[in-house]
């Protein structure tokens, strides 16, 4: 225990492989005495962490939540009241769609100390590990939009206008969108974006698992079900996609629809 008052800090643990967390964020695991952690951080990394360190799982799936956010709030700001080094541990970067922002407020209200350390979000992440730049000035692509599909607080699981008003985005990534797939393509197709265009669904990004299914918009939900293809997956679209044959290094397999619904063997690239 740190001997003084508590302090919270939100950590982004990257996109999963342990190796991709900042030198920041590791340091602090190794200094915590207390880790509050995600269902998407790398396992791995909670092994850096001092015998003494508390650690407590709070992570959120499909299927459920260990816990509430209401009780993760809670538990963050009775734990560095308790004078303990608060480290909670979220999957990619803290406020990028990991309500590290409700967690930082709710700590200042309560007068807690926080400080955060940023993390490679998956979006940046999984595109790079399949070889595919988010922009690029060959592919016309000079700007990105990240939306999630799914629902937040308060909201529908998908809102037909909210997921319209994107369909024109030079690089478009979907975070939490497996679910909703097939709404969410018809959606952006209805909104003016062409069911020709290039798609990519990468999963398990940077771990060994990694495989990428290279589509298109208007067959990525049947192509992604064919292939057995499940959270957690984004979903990349836009003409960067057809940058991936060339740019391909990680050695992850690539799965071309093609091949899917032929139910062929799996074409690797590398």
């Amino acid at each position: 225990m740190s001997g003084g008052p508590g302090k919270v800090y939100l950590v982004g643990a990257g996109p999963g492989h342990e190796k991709l967390i900042t030198v920041r964020g590791l340091e602090l695991i190794r200094e915590a005495d207390c880790i509050v952690y995600d269902r998407l951080a790398g396992p791995a990394l909670l092994d850096e962490a001092g015998e003494h360190a508390e650690r407590i799982y709070c992570g959120k799936s499909p299927h459920g939540h260990a816990m509430k956010q209401e009780e993760i709030n809670a538990l963050l700001v009775r734990k560095a009241r308790e004078g303990k080094r608060v480290v909670r541990l979220k999957g990619g970067d803290p406020f990028i769609f990991g309500r590290g922002g409700e967690e930082a407020a709710y700590c200042r209200r309560h007068g807690v100390p926080i400080e955060v350390v940023p993390g490679v979000t998956a979006a940046a992440a999984a595109a790079a590990y399949a070889g595919i730049p988010l922009t690029d000035r060959t592919a016309g692509a000079s700007s990105v939009t990240l939306i999630t599909g799914h629902k937040q607080c308060g909201e529908p699981a998908v809102d037909p206008d909210r997921i319209m008003r994107q369909a024109q985005a030079d690089t478009l990534v979907i975070y939490m969108g497996m679910k909703n797939l097939a709404l969410i393509c018809d959606l952006l197709i209805e909104g003016g974006r062409q069911a020709d265009t290039p798609t990519a669904i990468i999963e398990n990004c940077t771990m060994p698992g990694q495989r990428t299914l290279v589509t298109t918009l208007g067959h990525a939900a049947e192509d992604a079900a064919l292939g057995g293809f499940k959270a957690p997956s984004l979903v990349v679209i836009g003409r960067v996609v057809d940058l991936l044959e060339q740019i391909h290094w990680s050695g992850a397999t690539v799965l071309y629809s093609r091949d899917v619904r032929a139910d062929e063997p799996v074409y690797r690239i590398g």
